[in-house]
C-alpha cells in the first residue's frame, strides 16, 4: 500500500476514500499525503460496522472529478465483516477513480476473484495465510503499476543511469529495489502450493461454524458485547469482545494461562475506530483458521466463560 500511495503523481486537491475501519496500513499512508494537498474522506459505517454503500455513493459524488482513489478493506480484521467491494468498485469507477482493495482479511480465508471484484490494485499479506512474514503481493493492473514510481530505487530497478538521470525497467523489476528476501519468497512458494490444494470456500465455511459455536456460546455472558452484526456469517472467522469493566489484556492472558488458548487483545491497528467510539482498551479477538476445529471453539467458549463469570461476580 505504501508503493501505491508514495508512487502515484499527485495533485493538489485530490481526494482518496477509505471506510472507517481501516487497519492502519491503509490509512497512515493516505494520512501522510496531506503534506501533497491530498485530502482524505472516510466513509462512516452502518451500527452494526456493514457498509454504508449509500453513504459512499455520496461521498463519490460530492468529491466529483476530485476523487483519485478509493482504498478499501475487502474483510475487516476489526470484525470479520465483508464490504460490497464488486459494487464499490463499479460506483468509484463511475466517478474515475483508481480502486485500490486490502486483500489481507480476505485472500487467506475466502475464494477471491479479482477478475469479478473489478478492482485495479489488491495487496495482501503472506503471513495471515502460512506464509513468513514480511512479505507481501500487490496485484495490479499493468498501465497502472508501470505509472508507479519506485519507492525504494536502486541498481535491480533500472536499465541505465548516469549523473545525467536513469531509466527505470519494466514492473515488476521497477517496483522490487533492493536484494531480494529469498528465503521470504521460498516460504511464500511453499505456502501457496499447500493452500493450492484446498478449496478456500471449505475454509470460509469451516471458520463460519467455529465462529458460530464461539458467538452463541458467550453472546449473552454478561458484561460482553460482540462487535458487528449478530450472525456469525456476516463475520467470518472473526469474533471480536467488547469487555465492559473487565481488563481485554488480562482476560487474554488468563485464556493463555488456563488452557493454553491464545487470542489477541488490544486495538489490532484499528485505533480510528475505537477513538471514534472512546473505547481505550480495544477488544478481545478470536480469530479462527483453517487449522481450528469445532473442539477449539467448545474449548474457547468454556475456559472464557468461567472467566468473564468470575469476573463479573
Amino acid at each position: 500500500m505504501n508503493q501505491v500511495a508514495h508512487g502515484i503523481n499527485w495533485r493538489e486537491g485530490d481526494v482518496v476514500i477509505t471506510s472507517d475501519r481501516e487497519h492502519n496500513s491503509n490509512l497512515v499512508p493516505w494520512l501522510k499525503l496531506a503534506e501533497l494537498g491530498v485530502e482524505l474522506r472516510t466513509v462512516k459505517s452502518h451500527d452494526d460496522n456493514t457498509f454504508d454503500i449509500e453513504n459512499f455513493e455520496n461521498i463519490c459524488a460530492e468529491v466529483g472529478n476530485k476523487l483519485r482513489m478509493v482504498s478499501l478493506v475487502h474483510v475487516g480484521n476489526l470484525d470479520g465483516v465483508e464490504i460490497p467491494v464488486k459494487t464499490a468498485s463499479k460506483i468509484a469507477h463511475d466517478h474515475g477513480a483508481i480502486v485500490h482493495i486490502d486483500g489481507a482479511q480476505s485472500v487467506p480465508h475466502l475464494p477471491v476473484d479479482i477478475t469479478d471484484i473489478g478492482c485495479d490494485l489488491l495487496s495482501f499479506s503472506i503471513h495471515k495465510m502460512l506464509g513468513p512474514t514480511g512479505m507481501g503481493v500487490l496485484w495490479g493492473k499493468e498501465h497502472i503499476l508501470s505509472e508507479l514510481e519506485p519507492i525504494c530505487a536502486g541498481g535491480g530497478t533500472v536499465t541505465d543511469a548516469d549523473k545525467s538521470g536513469y531509466s527505470l525497467k519494466e514492473i515488476p523489476s521497477r517496483l522490487e529495489g533492493g536484494l531480494g528476501h529469498y528465503a521470504g519468497i521460498s516460504g511464500t512458494e511453499a505456502a501457496l502450493d499447500f493452500l493450492s490444494n484446498y478449496d478456500m470456500q471449505k475454509f470460509a465455511e469451516q471458520e463460519i461454524r467455529i465462529n458460530n459455536i464461539i458467538s452463541e456460546g458467550i453472546k449473552n455472558l454478561p458484561n460482553v458485547e460482540i462487535i458487528g452484526p449478530e450472525s456469525a456469517r456476516e463475520r467470518g472467522g472473526i469474533c471480536s469482545i467488547l469487555l465492559d469493566g473487565i481488563d481485554v489484556q488480562n482476560t487474554g492472558i488468563l485464556l493463555d494461562e488456563m488452557d493454553s488458548v491464545f487470542v489477541r487483545s488490544g486495538l489490532h491497528c484499528v485505533n480510528q475506530w475505537f477513538n471514534d467510539k472512546g473505547i481505550e482498551q480495544g477488544s478481545l479477538r478470536a480469530s479462527a483458521y483453517a487449522y481450528n476445529n469445532d473442539e477449539d471453539a467448545k474449548r474457547f467458549v468454556d475456559s472464557f466463560s468461567e472467566i468473564i463469570e468470575t469476573l463479573s461476580r
